[in-house]
């Protein structure tokens, strides 16, 4: 009897090791076109010049816009004594559907949004846009930095940042030198009328970009899908991209899933106890996507079809976007009728707006959600990376992980930090923060790299 249960438990404990191990394994790097071509038509021979860009709300564009905003239906009042609930709060909509009208001043944006260079160059037949911003020092080293954005946003995220990490600092002995691109199919960048254009070939078509400007190593700082694209990056160009920096990093490794869930039944050994209720109990982080992730499952699946009524109503596209930035940058404010717009000014949503109404890329943006998840992206996320990696949690970040789990993926985790406020949108919300652990994250990466050329 004994030695039957002996037996029963060897074998128990053999497929368990078996099965970690099959979970934990690393595949190989699938084959990648380099050079595949997004661009209209058939693959033909492209300029590669880097033509500086100028933003333009023209009066067209401003005319047609306002008059669809004046002569919008009347929008259905909510319900007695709900707030933001049930979504977007359209007494509160409607105020910032007048201040639109009548407040915002479109030339005056636009002049504010070209304070920052700005340029554009084709890339595997895409027209990408970008911020690129060279600092005014000497004798310092200059780090190239390419920073992403994700949904529904654009490179106008980093307004407020960009200026920050391109001034020295005291205590610092380099600086940055910003390439803040628009992903495609967002802000200014153009959009593929081709099935296929995954968060993995846009960070090919970015790879390309930056050597295109002149930069075969750099580092990256990412959030959101911009996160999902460098975290690509870094798996397939780890001799090329020097450091990573998000506010946003995942880690897909089926392992990792298994060690979140064991997580659950010891959840202040596997994190700082102070921080736990971010991730834990599984029970709310379940809730809360339920509740907040329709969109989401919109997006991947017909992402055209929720885009019809987006492209042709402003306040449509007011309401739809406005409501999920607000839950991502507070979730705990639905009961107000900003659901969580308040920490952002105004000016800074009705920016994001504009472009994209002006720009027509609801839909192109919103395809990326269906486009993600491919057999070949499949295999990336699940590749690690050493890449060295430098992670910022801010208190309302759409989803946190603890540190043991995503050093499954990012084998180099050398900075990892918590704040006790902000948001998804830091770069809006609290840009010296986000600037400020930028620095903090470059300082640890560039001593890991220090250390392991001097190891080498």
């Amino acid at each position: 009897m004994l030695k039957g249960l002996t037996i029963i438990i060897a074998l128990i404990a053999i497929a368990t090791y078996g099965f970690i191990s099959y979970l934990q394994r690393s595949p190989e790097l699938p084959e990648i076109d380099y050079e595949r071509w997004w661009g209209n038509g058939p693959k033909v021979a492209e300029d590669g010049t880097v033509r500086p860009y100028k933003i333009e709300f023209n009066d067209t564009m401003i005319a047609d816009l306002k008059s669809r905003l004046k002569n919008r239906r009347p929008l259905t009042k909510p319900l007695e004594g709900i707030k933001s609930e049930y979504g977007m709060n359209t007494i509160y909509l409607e105020k910032v559907l007048n201040y639109w009208v009548e407040k915002y001043d479109f030339k005056e944006r636009a002049n504010q949004l070209n304070q920052l260079p700005r340029y554009k160059t084709r890339i595997q037949g895409l027209d990408i846009h970008s911020i690129r911003m060279k600092p005014k020092v000497q004798g310092m080293k200059t780090l190239p930095l390419l920073v992403l954005h994700g949904w529904p946003s654009s490179s106008k995220e980093f307004q407020k940042v960009v200026p920050l990490l391109t001034t020295p600092r005291t205590g610092h002995d380099f600086v940055f030198e910003v390439i803040a691109a628009d992903l495609p199919g967002f802000g200014f960048s153009e959009g593929t009328n081709k099935p296929g254009l995954s968060g993995l070939h846009i960070g090919v078509i970015l790879r390309n970009l930056m050597r295109r400007l002149g930069f075969n190593q750099f580092y990256i700082h990412a959030g959101d899908w911009g996160s999902n694209v460098a975290t690509h990056m870094i798996t397939v160009f780890p001799d090329e991209i020097l450091g990573y920096h998000s506010t946003f990093a995942i880690s897909f490794r089926p392992y990792s899933y298994l060690k979140l869930f064991l997580g659950s039944f010891v959840p202040n050994f596997v994190m700082d106890p102070k921080y736990v209720n971010r991730v834990y109990p599984l029970t709310d982080l379940i809730q809360y996507f339920l509740r907040e992730t329709g969109y989401l499952h919109i997006q991947s699946t017909k992402p055209d079809t929720i885009g019809v009524g987006l492209t042709d109503s402003p306040a449509g596209l007011a309401g739809y976007v406005m409501e999920k930035i607000g839950v991502c940058t507070n979730r705990d404010q639905t009961n107000t009728d900003h659901g969580g717009l308040a920490a952002l000014e105004l000016e800074d949503l009705l920016d994001t707006l504009t472009i994209l109404w002006n720009n027509n890329c609801i839909v192109t943006s919103s395809r990326l959600y269906a486009e993600g998840t491919t057999k070949e992206t499949r295999i990336v996320d699940n590749i690690p990376t050493k890449v060295p990696t430098a992670i910022v949690n801010f208190r309302y970040e759409v989803l946190h992980l603890p540190e043991w789990m995503l050093r499954d993926k990012f084998n180099n985790l050398v900075h990892f930090t918590f704040y006790d406020y902000g948001g998804h949108f830091a770069g809006l919300e609290v840009p010296k923060e986000l600037a400020d652990d930028i620095f903090k994250g470059m300082v640890a990466i560039l001593e890991f790299n220090k250390k392991k050329s001097i190891n080498l």
